[in-house]
């Protein structure tokens, strides 16, 4: 089969009836489209064009080939243009994946919204606890918390998370405050992704940084579920600052530790590639980035 490249040099030096203008028109040197176009003849075994001092000419099989190849090249003019409007206007289908974390009436409510701004999108969305190959399973953006390790991947930071050591004034009734991280050891915790209603809290301060191994009565996969049993006094919990600041100013919580908390967690929205993203994918991530969000805080 001929070289599209070749086919399509050909078309345009029959349009203008000039190599000159054809390699104006498309960018080339007029040494370089003289040799494709020799080259596509060489390779039919005909003569496509007569070549005088002052013009260029069909032959009749250059004629006869031409009308072949138009019809060919409209279609796939108008196939690129189609592609292009797309990339313009946000529609399709856009594949999202986000932590469990996410999957509550917050993130919902923004999805929802999302999508009556932009009529044109439909979503799938994935919510797991597990980490998804965006590539393999077709996926257009992950949410992801914590440090990224994988280069292959775009990553564009959303904010962070800030967690409190917090506990309802019932749980703390005729309880001692904790005045170390080690007196956590001593109360009843509510854990998120605990194993064996265990798990270990990694704090810092400064430069200073413990590990606690807490547990408790209550461990749970949402950090809803959290908070909510955190404020119905089962134990001193780790909330995001954004799930408490207002409780504790009310009273209704109480921040404990305040020189210990965990390591900030990065949030990021992560997809496979940079290069021609499709409008719908563009118009999601700039929602999300100005997206007053529960979970994390602007850096």
């Amino acid at each position: 089969m001929a070289d599209l490249n070749n086919i399509l040099i050909f078309v345009k030096v029959a349009q203008f009836e000039s190599i000159t203008r054809a390699a104006r028109s498309l960018g080339m040197t007029i040494s370089m489209v003289s040799r494709r176009l020799a080259g596509l003849e060489s390779e039919l075994g005909v003569s496509l064009l007569r070549r005088t001092t002052r013009r260029v000419t069909l032959t009749a099989q250059g004629r006869e080939y031409l009308s072949q190849c138009q019809e060919p090249l409209n279609l796939l003019q108008e196939a690129e243009q189609v592609l292009t409007q797309r990339q313009k206007q946000p529609e399709g289908l856009l594949r999202i994946t986000a932590p469990a974390m996410l999957g509550q009436k917050p993130f919902l409510d923004f999805i929802s919204s999302f999508l009556k701004d932009h009529a044109g999108i439909r979503v799938d969305l994935v919510i797991t606890t597990l980490v998804l190959d965006l590539v393999a399973e077709n996926i257009d953006v992950a949410i992801r918390f914590g440090e990224l390790h994988d280069s292959s991947v775009v990553a564009k930071r959303l904010g962070k998370t800030v967690f409190y050591l917090v506990a309802a004034p019932e749980y703390l009734k005729a309880r001692t405050l904790p005045a170390e991280p080690a007196d956590l050891r001593s109360h009843d915790c509510v854990m998120l992704f605990a194993r064996n209603n265990e798990r270990d809290w990694d704090l810092i301060s400064g430069r200073r940084k413990v590990t606690v191994n807490v547990s408790g009565r209550v461990a749970t996969r949402d950090i809803t579920s959290v908070t909510t049993f955190v404020h119905g006094g089962h134990g001193i919990g780790l909330l995001p600052s954004t799930y408490c600041d207002e409780a504790i100013a009310k009273g209704k919580l109480i921040r404990l530790l305040p020189k210990w908390a965990p390591s900030p967690l990065p949030a990021f929205a992560v997809y496979p590639s940079r290069k021609f993203l499709p409008s719908r994918l563009s118009v999601f991530l700039e929602a999300l980035a100005n997206w007053k969000s529960p979970i994390w805080i602007k850096d």
